[in-house]
Order: structure tokens, then sequence, then C-alpha cells
């Protein structure tokens, strides 16, 4: 499913009109977006907990020459599936 996809279901389910959905969608996704910049954990109690990890520096390498090189740390955003969430695709 994609965007258009997920706003059509949305505004469907909802009985909104699509313009509205498009707008609760992309709020929804700044919101969270926003709120991982500041570290913050989103949860949704039953979907699940959007989140930000934080990757150690590492060595890898160059799989074109073989040479060890060196991995920044980072930070990357998570998601864990909650348990209604789990149970809903079994």
């Amino acid at each position: 499913m994609n965007k258009t996809e997920l706003i059509a279901a949305v505004a469907d389910k909802a009985d909104i009109s699509k313009a509205d959905a498009a707008r609760a969608i992309d709020s929804l996704v700044e919101v969270v977006g926003k709120a991982l910049k500041k570290k913050d954990k989103v949860s949704l109690v039953g979907f699940g907990t959007f989140m930000v990890r934080e990757r150690a520096a590492r060595t890898g390498r160059n799989p074109k020459t073989g040479a060890p090189l060196k991995i920044k740390a980072s930070k990357t955003p998570s998601f864990k599936a909650g348990k209604a969430l789990k149970d809903a695709i079994k």
C-alpha cells in the first residue's frame, strides 16, 4: 500500500474527504518526525512505538578493496510493533 492508497482507505474508513485524510496523515508524519528529532518516543497503544536508536561507531570493510574503514556512530529511526498489531497479522 502506498501513500495514495492509504489516504483513500483512511478517507473511506473515517467517512471524510481525501483532502482531510491527506492532511491528517501528513500531520501525523510531521509530528512523529519532530518528536523523534527531539529524541522523544511516540507510543500508540496497540499499534507500536516509534523511537530513535543509537548505532555505535564500528569498523567495516570496503567491499571493492577489502580495506577496513571506520563507520561513524549514527542515529536511526526505529519502530517496534505493539501486541495488537502483531496479533492482527497472525
